[in-house]
C-alpha cells in the first residue's frame, strides 16, 4: 500500500510547477450559482493587474495570494457573468455567480471530479431531475429512457421493481455483462437483479430500491476520454448518479410531494371466446381427418362455460408516493434527510412492491484546510410476486393459455384446485389459483454509506479519502401449498406442498484516495491533475433450504416440512486494485486537452493477466474563440472535440481461470471431481474506443446542437467457448472473437418561445450498428429457446448482430392446400434445420424520444415522446396462439380467425390440422416489425400564486396530473413491443413469450415547500 501511496505522490509532484507561493495575503473562498447553490468548477480567478491566478476546485473552493488589501479579483468563466470583487481586509470571500447560457455553465460530474460543460472534452449526456420530476419512475435507470442520445432503456415487462435493459451505445460483449457500471455519490452499486430466482425470465431490478426524487444529477459517460478514469468496468458506459445535497447560505426548508395514481395495462390480448375456439377446434380435428365429438368438442355443451382468464387474473392497480425532505445550510455546514414511502399494487392479483427509503447527507468545512462528510441511503423493499412470462403455471401466461371451458371456482364457489373434479390439470392449471394461493415474498434491505475527509495540503492541492459501502441484503420466502400446480399436482414434489426459503448478502466496501492539484501558469494555460487510488472488495453469501411434504397447508415454514432434501451455500470473493490519473490542459479557453490512464489489478484473472492499463486522449478545439469567428454573433459557442482510448470489462463469474473441483456422488459415495477447466491466460476484454464530436450553441443559448460519431471494437471477448465433450466438459471461458459497434447521436435544444410564454423543445437521436466481427468458429451458436423444426431461436455468427433471430424463411401460405411455404435454402427438397438462416435482428435502427415543455403564469406542459425504430419482435406467444392446431390444449389468438379454410384463400395463417406441426415451424411468421412510437409520459401542472399562499407559510405549492404510457402507435400484434422475456439478455433479446405488458399509469401529485 505505502508503494501505491508513494508512486502516486512522486507522479503528481513530478507534474506540479516547481513555485513558491509569492508574498501576500491568503485568500480562499467557494465560487457557487446564484440560479441553486450549488458550487462551480473551472471558474478562473485572476488577482486584476497581475500574473496571478487560480481555479475553483470540484467543490467550487479556490485559493489564491493577493498582493494586499486594495487587490481586486476578477472570475471569469464562459456561460457566467464576469465579476470583479474587492478584497479588502477578507480572507475569505465567497462568491456567487449568475449564468448567461445556462448549457455552457452547467457543471457536470467528469468521474471523480467535476467541470462546467463548456470544459468538456468527452462524450458526456446529462439528465436533469426535472425531466423525470412528473413521471413515476420506479427506479433511477428508468428516469434514463428517451432522456439521451446513445443510452437504450428497454423495460422488459410490467412487473412492480421489475427490471430494465440499459445498453449504452450497444451491446459490447457476449457472455460478460453488457450493464454500464452505476456509480451512485461515488461509490459502485449492485445492478441487475438481486433474488435468486427469476420467475419465468423475468427478474427483479436492484435500482428499485433507490427513490429517483433524490437524485440531483445524472451524466452518461460514453466516450472512452469520459469513462476511462473506470478503466476494467467503464467498456458498457458509465452512468453517474448524484444525490441531493444542502446547498450554502440556504434557510432550512422542508418540501412535501404526495403522488396518488392507478394502473393498468398497456393492452389486453385479444383472445377466442369458448364457442369461437370450439369451431376452430372442431375444425382442426376434421381436418385430421378425426371426429370431433369423440374427443369431447361437442358444440353447445363443451363451450357452456367461457371464462376470460385474462380479465380474471388482471385487476387496476393503486399507486401511491409521500415524501418529505429538509435541507439547508450555510458556509460551513449543510445538510439533506429525505423519507419516501411508495406503494405499487400490481395489475396482477396479489403481486405488490412496497419499499421505504431515507437519505441523509452532511457536508461541514471545519477549518480553511479541512473539510469532512457523510451521506447514506437507507431502503427496505417487500415484494409481493407471482409467476409469470413462460411458466407452464405462470398467472398471465397461464390466463393466455388457458382454455376458456373452464371456470376458477367449482360449484360450491371454491377455487378449482388439483385433486378437485373440476381441475383442468395440465397444462390449464387455474391461473387464479396459481396468483393467490402460493406465496413468494422478497424483503430486501440496502444501505449505501460513505464518510469522507478532504484535506487541503498546499493551496489548491487537496487530498481527499472516503471509504464506502454497498450493503444489499436479500431474503426470498416462498411456499406452493397442495392447492398450487407445484405442490399439488408435481409428482416429484409429492402433493403435499413445497417451500424454498433463501437468504443473500452482497456487500461491496470501497476505499477512494484521491490527490487534486489546479494551478496556473502566466494568464492563459491553466492545469487541473488528478491522482489516486482505490480498493474495491465485493462478497456475495447466499443459503438456500427447500423442503415438501408438508403436514398441511396451515404449515408452511420448512420447519415443518416432513423431508428436507436440498439445499446450498456458499461464499464468493472478488476484488480490485486500481490506480489512476488524470491532467487537464485549457489553454485561453480555447485549446482544451485531457490524458486519462488507469490501471486495474482484477481477482478475475490468472496471476500473469491480472492487471490491465486502460488509456485515453482527448483534445478539443473552441473555435468560436478564435478572432475570426467575432463576426459571428449569433454563434455562443462552438468546439470540436476527438477522442480516442481503451476501456475494459470483467464483469463474469468469479474464480473462472481456475481449474475448479466441486462435490459429486456416485454409486452411494461422496466425493469430489471436476467441474471446471482452468485456463490461465484468460485476461481483460478490451475495447477501442474513437469518437469525434461538435458542441455548438447559437443565439446565446437559444438553439444547442450536440453531434457524435464514435468506433469501438471490443476483442478478446470474454467467452465461453465450445469445446468438444469429449473432454468431459463442453465449454471454457476463454478470449476469443470480437465485436463492433458503429454509430452517430444527435442532441438538439431549443428554446422556441422566451416571453410570457416558455416553450423549450429537446430532441435526441440514436444510430447504432453492432456486428460480431469474429469468433473462434464460423459455427454458428444457438441461443434464447429450442425452436419447432430448427435448431434455436436466436443466433450468434460472424457478420450479424447480437440478438439475431433464427429460424426458417415462411414464404407464405399455399392457396391450394393451405399449408406453409417455407424456403429450402439448402435446395434438398425437404424442410429440416439444415433450412434454418437469418431471419431477423431485434436490435434498432434508429431510437431516442422527444420532450416538449411549455410554461405560462405558473401553468406547466410537459411530453415526452419515445421510441424505436427497425427493430425486429420475436412474436414465440403466437407460436402456442396462432399453433395451426399443432394442440388443442391452449386458447387462440384472433389472429388465429383468419386461417386458410378452402383452396383460393389468400392469407398468411395457414389451415389448422389437428397434431400437424409442420405449419407450426419456428419461422419468420412469428417475426413482427417491432418500431412503436410511445408517448411515455404527459404532465400538467400549476404552480400557485406566492400571494396566494404566502399567508400560509409555505414557499411554494405546486398541484400536477401526470400520465405515463398513455398511447403507443405500433404495428406489432402483442400487447406490447417493448417487453423482453428474457430480462437483460443480449444473445436472445427480443423475444415475447408471454410476457407481461407494461402498465400505464394516470396519477395526481402534490408538492408543497416551507
Amino acid at each position: 500500500m505505502r508503494n501505491y501511496y508513494s508512486i502516486i505522490c512522486g507522479v503528481l509532484l513530478a507534474i506540479l510547477p516547481m513555485r513558491l507561493l509569492a508574498q501576500g495575503q491568503r485568500i480562499t473562498g467557494r465560487v457557487t450559482s446564484a440560479q441553486d447553490g450549488l458550487p462551480i468548477p473551472g471558474v478562473n480567478i485572476q488577482v486584476k493587474g497581475t500574473t496571478t491566478g487560480a481555479s475553483s476546485d470540484a467543490n467550487g473552493n479556490y485559493s489564491i495570494t493577493a498582493p494586499g488589501g486594495t487587490a481586486v479579483l476578477v472570475l471569469t468563466s464562459i456561460g457566467l457573468v464576469t465579476q470583479e470583487i474587492s478584497v479588502g481586509n477578507r480572507t475569505v470571500v465567497n462568491v456567487q455567480m449568475q449564468e448567461a447560457i445556462n448549457e455552457l455553465a452547467q457543471v457536470v460530474v467528469t468521474g471523480y471530479n467535476t467541470t462546467q460543460r463548456k470544459d468538456i472534452t468527452g462524450s458526456i449526456a446529462s439528465v436533469s431531475p426535472d425531466k423525470f420530476k412528473d413521471i413515476p419512475v420506479a427506479s433511477l435507470d428508468q428516469a434514463l429512457q428517451g432522456q439521451a442520445a446513445g443510452v437504450q432503456v428497454s423495460q422488459s415487462s410490467g412487473t412492480p421493481g421489475g427490471g430494465l435493459t440499459v445498453r449504452i451505445r450497444g451491446n459490447t460483449s457476449i457472455s460478460a455483462s453488457n450493464r454500464p457500471l452505476f456509480i451512485v455519490d461515488g461509490v459502485p452499486v449492485e445492478d441487475g437483479n438481486l433474488t435468486g430466482r427469476d420467475f419465468g425470465g423475468q427478474q427483479d431490478n436492484a435500482f428499485s430500491l433507490f427513490n429517483a426524487n433524490d437524485i440531483e444529477s445524472i451524466e452518461v459517460l460514453k466516450d472512452a476520454s469520459a469513462k476511462a478514469i473506470y478503466g476494467s468496468r467503464a467498456a458498457n458506459g458509465v452512468v453517474l448518479v448524484t444525490t441531493k445535497r444542502g446547498k450554502s447560505n440556504q434557510k432550512t426548508g422542508f418540501t412535501i410531494d404526495v403522488q396518488r395514481g392507478m394502473t393498468d395495462v398497456v393492452r389486453r390480448p385479444d383472445l377466442l371466446n369458448s364457442t369461437e375456439l370450439l369451431d376452430l377446434q372442431r375444425e382442426a380435428v376434421t381436418n385430421a381427418g378425426l371426429d370431433p365429438d369423440k374427443l369431447g368438442l361437442v358444440k353447445g355443451v363443451t363451450d357452456g362455460i367461457s371464462t376470460d382468464w385474462v380479465d380474471a387474473v388482471l385487476r387496476k392497480g393503486v399507486y401511491q408516493q409521500y415524501q418529505l425532505s429538509t435541507q439547508g445550510g450555510n458556509d460551513k455546514t449543510q445538510f439533506y434527510l429525505s423519507g419516501s414511502y411508495r406503494d405499487e399494487q400490481g395489475v396482477q392479483i396479489n403481486n405488490q412492491f412496497t419499499r421505504y427509503t431515507g437519505q441523509f447527507k452532511f457536508d461541514h468545512k471545519a477549518t480553511q484546510k479541512l473539510s469532512f462528510g457523510t451521506n447514506m441511503t437507507l431502503s427496505r423493499a417487500f415484494n409481493k410476486r407471482v409467476k409469470g412470462d413462460n411458466f407452464l403455471d405462470g398467472v398471465y401466461s397461464g390466463a393466455m393459455k388457458s382454455l376458456p371451458y373452464y371456470a376458477p371456482y367449482n360449484d360450491q364457489g371454491k377455487l378449482t384446485v388439483p385433486n378437485d373434479p373440476d381441475y383442468p390439470g395440465f397444462p390449464n392449471f387455474n391461473p387464479l389459483a396459481q396468483a393467490v394461493l402460493p406465496r413468494f415474498n422478497t424483503l430486501t434491505v440496502k444501505l449505501l454509506a460513505g464518510l469522507y475527509a478532504e484535506y487541503e495540503i498546499i493551496q489548491n492541492l487537496r487530498f481527499r479519502s472516503k471509504v464506502s459501502i454497498d450493503y444489499n441484503n436479500v431474503t426470498e420466502d416462498n411456499f406452493e401449498p397442495s392447492t398450487t400446480a407445484i405442490g399439488g399436482f408435481l409428482a416429484s414434489v409429492g402433493g403435499q406442498g413445497y417451500g424454498d426459503f433463501s437468504n443473500s448478502t452482497l456487500s461491496t466496501l470501497i476505499n477512494t484516495n484521491t490527490l487534486n492539484y489546479s494551478f496556473q501558469v502566466a494568464e492563459k494555460h491553466r492545469f487541473n491533475a488528478l491522482a489516486g487510488l482505490e480498493i474495491l472488495q465485493r462478497t456475495e453469501r447466499s443459503g438456500n433450504v427447500q423442503g415438501r411434504l408438508f403436514p398441511s397447508d396451515d404449515f408452511t415454514y420448512i420447519t415443518s416440512a416432513g423431508i428436507v432434501d436440498q439445499g446450498t451455500s456458499n461464499i464468493v470473493n472478488n476484488s480490485l486494485l486500481s490506480t489512476f490519473g488524470e491532467v487537464r490542459y485549457d489553454y485561453d479557453e480555447k485549446y482544451l486537452a485531457t490524458i486519462t490512464a488507469r490501471y486495474d489489478g482484477s481477482s478475475r484473472f490468472g496471476q500473469s493477466k491480472r492487471f490491465g492499463a486502460f488509456p485515453s486522449l482527448s483534445l478539443a478545439w473552441r473555435v468560436s474563440s478564435e478572432h475570426f469567428m467575432e463576426n459571428f454573433r449569433f454563434l455562443s459557442d462552438l468546439k470540436l472535440r476527438a477522442s480516442f482510448g481503451y476501456t475494459g470489462n470483467e464483469r463474469i463469474g468469479d474464480y473462472q481461470f481456475l481449474g475448479t473441483w466441486a462435490s459429486t456422488t456416485y454409486s452411494g459415495a461422496t466425493g469430489v471431481g471436476p467441474s471446471a477447466l482452468a485456463n490461465p491466460l484468460l485476461q481483460w476484454e478490451r475495447t477501442r474506443e474513437a469518437n469525434v464530436g461538435l458542441d455548438a450553441s447559437f443565439f446565446s443559448g437559444r438553439l444547442n446542437v450536440t453531434i457524435d460519431a464514435y468506433d469501438n471494437l471490443t476483442d478478446k471477448l470474454l467467452f465461453a467457448q465450445p469445446i468438444p465433450q469429449t473432454t468431459g466438459f463442453s465449454t471454457v471461458q476463454g478470449n476469443i472473437g470480437k465485436v463492433s459497434n458503429r454509430g452517430v447521436e444527435l442532441t438538439i435544444s431549443t428554446v422556441n418561445i422566451n416571453k410570457a410564454v416558455r416553450w423549450s423543445t429537446d430532441l435526441n437521436l440514436s444510430h447504432n450498428e453492432n456486428k460480431v466481427v469474429e469468433l473462434a468458429s464460423t459455427e454458428p451458436l444457438f441461443r434464447g429457446y429450442t425452436g419447432n423444426g430448427v435448431g434455436g431461436t436466436n443466433v450468434i455468427v460472424q457478420g450479424q448482430p447480437l440478438g439475431t433471430f433464427w429460424g426458417l424463411k415462411f414464404l407464405g401460405v399455399d392457396p391450394a392446400t393451405g399449408n406453409s411455404i417455407y424456403n429450402d435454402k439448402n435446395g434438398d427438397g425437404r424442410i429440416s434445420p439444415d433450412d434454418g438462416q437469418v431471419i431477423g435482428n431485434a436490435q434498432p435502427k434508429l431510437y431516442g424520444g422527444l420532450t416538449n415543455r411549455i410554461s405560462w403564469k405558473g401553468i406547466d406542459v410537459s411530453a415526452l415522446l419515445q421510441f424505436s425504430y427497425g427493430n425486429s419482435i420475436l412474436n414465440l406467444s403466437n407460436s402456442t396462439l396462432v399453433n395451426t392446431g399443432a394442440d388443442i390444449q391452449n386458447n387462440q389468438s384472433r389472429q388465429a380467425l383468419k386461417r386458410w379454410r378452402k383452396e383460393g384463400d389468400i392469407t398468411s395463417v395457414p389451415k389448422y390440422v389437428y397434431q400437424d406441426t409442420y405449419n407450426n415451424y419456428l419461422s419468420s411468421r412469428f417475426l413482427e416489425d417491432g418500431s412503436y412510437l410511445r408517448l411515455k409520459n404527459v404532465s400538467l401542472g400549476y404552480n400557485f400564486p406566492k400571494k396566494w399562499i404566502s399567508k400560509y407559510k409555505v414557499g411554494n405549492a405546486r398541484l400536477y396530473a401526470s400520465a405515463t404510457n398513455l398511447l403507443t402507435w405500433t404495428r406489432y400484434s402483442g400487447a406490447d413491443p417493448e417487453v423482453s422475456t428474457l430480462d437483460g439478455s443480449t444473445s436472445a433479446q427480443g423475444i415475447d413469450f408471454f410476457t407481461f405488458p407494461q402498465v400505464k399509469t394516470v396519477l395526481v401529485g402534490l408538492t408543497l415547500t416551507f
